[in-house]
């Protein structure tokens, strides 16, 4: 078997590479290169779960980032074990091949209570006192003090939120050498998501000097795992999930159904909050497509009607074939130039209390304005350090520094026709050649193909 390190650079597009990525158009140039059709959703968990098991969507089931559980009428978003993505994994596969075969899962998602020898994800700890403490989750479990020992503590607000940035993607880089020179994996899987904020927050355009400084940074940090990697007879492979699209209509689909009497809110303290158990009629949003359910199923026809008709969509799709018991009852695909809020209040002044902080889990769809600092604020840096002594001296306190303006966004993905320039895509090394990639699903067979030397 070949050792392959195969490295996620999230947003890499054949558009994006040139002039301000030496490093990554020259190993592109000796190489071979596969631009291919996204996974639809073209968002990360749906993706990565088509390359990890060379299966489509309504297989492994996994029909965007996060859903509506209709069970516990909940939407549930970034869940992280790896029993929810079904279908055989491209490490048993080959570990059935030759059981000597080790496979390194680093910040892929659905990375908890994996199969792989070897994992580390994102995953804070959450103490009764209602603090968030940033921290990661390793296997083996004494893995992941190891090394933070040598690295330091992952920096995890670069992971995600205004300060997003390279030095997230640094940590990942450094972990996977960590990884390499103490177990030496068949396979190490790495992703260096850095990309996928800065084209968000500016959009994928080459002449603003923000998107080519960014660039350049994960130029730098691929080249040094190119590098790495040689020295220790690795072979890499460069893989993507999507391009970004210059995006500048938000859609606030939950505002236009509540409009139409179909959302339920409920008032806390205050606040509004969705109930989607009671409402007619929502919508779950991720990035450029949203899966829209439909507890009355009457309004069916009605709902697709409208939605056809609203500006800013561009598809609504039925939800056969896009594993029913998760998707929506219609799946709306958003125009090149817009994307989908989660947005459901009428009055900024009666947001819920979450949508000005930084998370995740709460909000009922994907939320890009996390990437910023409210414009309104006049001195942010100061909210923040109050609220960093806060958690420090053990207090529970709200950061409420994210702005309610979904204009800010620049930059969005998800559809899944986008032209050439925007598409995923797929590098081997050098001499080593692979049969052009035409769906997601085909990127495991080219990896395990690259493991086994065929």
């Amino acid at each position: 078997m070949n050792r392959v390190a195969v490295l996620d650079v999230v947003g890499l597009t054949q558009g994006l590479i040139g002039e301000f990525t030496p490093r990554i158009a020259a190993f592109v140039e000796a190489g071979q290169m596969s631009s291919f059709k996204p996974a639809f959703p073209a968002v990360t968990c749906t993706a990565q779960s088509s390359y990890l098991t060379g299966l489509a969507v309504e297989q492994h089931g996994i029909v965007a980032n996060g859903w509506y559980d209709r069970e516990a009428a909940e939407v549930k978003f970034w869940k992280q074990s790896n029993h929810i993505v079904k279908g055989e994994k491209i490490w048993e596969k080959l570990r059935k091949v030759n059981p000597d075969f080790t496979c390194a899962k680093l910040f892929w998602w659905y990375n908890m209570y994996s199969s792989a020898d070897w994992t580390i994800t994102p995953r804070p700890a959450y103490p009764a006192s209602g603090r968030k403490v940033f921290d990661v989750y390793s296997h083996p479990m004494e893995m992941k003090e190891e090394i933070k020992s040598e690295l330091g503590d992952f920096p995890f607000p670069s992971f995600w939120g205004p300060k997003a940035g390279i030095e997230a993607s640094r940590w990942i880089a450094d972990s996977a050498r960590w990884v390499e020179r103490e177990n030496q994996p068949t396979l190490s899987l790495v992703y260096l998501p850095h990309l996928d904020y800065c084209l968000q927050q500016y959009g994928p355009d080459l002449g603003d000097k923000r998107v080519n400084v960014e660039l350049g940074k994960i130029d730098t940090l691929v080249g040094g795992l190119l590098d790495f990697y040689a020295e220790r007879d690795v072979e890499v492979m460069l893989l993507s999930e999507y391009g970004i699209s210059a995006v500048d209509q938000p859609v606030h689909l939950n505002r236009i159904f509540r409009e139409k009497g179909w959302i339920t809110i409920k008032d806390e303290l205050g606040l509004e909050m969705l109930d989607c158990g009671a409402s007619k009629v929502f919508a779950v949003a991720d990035h450029q497509v949203a899966h829209v359910y439909i507890n009355d199923a009457s309004l069916m026809e009605e709902v697709r009607e409208l939605l056809e008709s609203t500006s800013g969509v561009d598809e609504v799709r039925a939800a056969e074939g896009y594993s029913a018991e998760r998707a929506g009852d219609l799946v709306v695909v958003s125009n090149s130039n817009a994307w989908f809020t989660y947005y459901y209040w009428l009055d900024d002044a009666l947001a819920p209390d979450f949508a000005r902080c930084v998370d995740i889990h709460r909000k009922v769809g994907y939320d890009p304005v996390e990437l910023f600092l409210d414009p309104e604020l006049k001195f942010p840096k100061l909210s923040i350090a109050k609220f960093l002594l806060k958690k420090k001296l053990g207090f529970r306190a709200l950061l409420e520094v994210i702005p309610l303006d979904a204009s800010l966004v620049k930059g969005s993905h998800g559809r899944d026709n986008v032209p050439v320039p925007e598409q995923p895509i797929l590098v081997t090394q050098g001499n080593v050649k692979h049969d052009a990639v035409s769906r997601p699903e085909e990127v495991a067979d080219r990896i395990m193909q690259r493991v086994l030397g065929e």
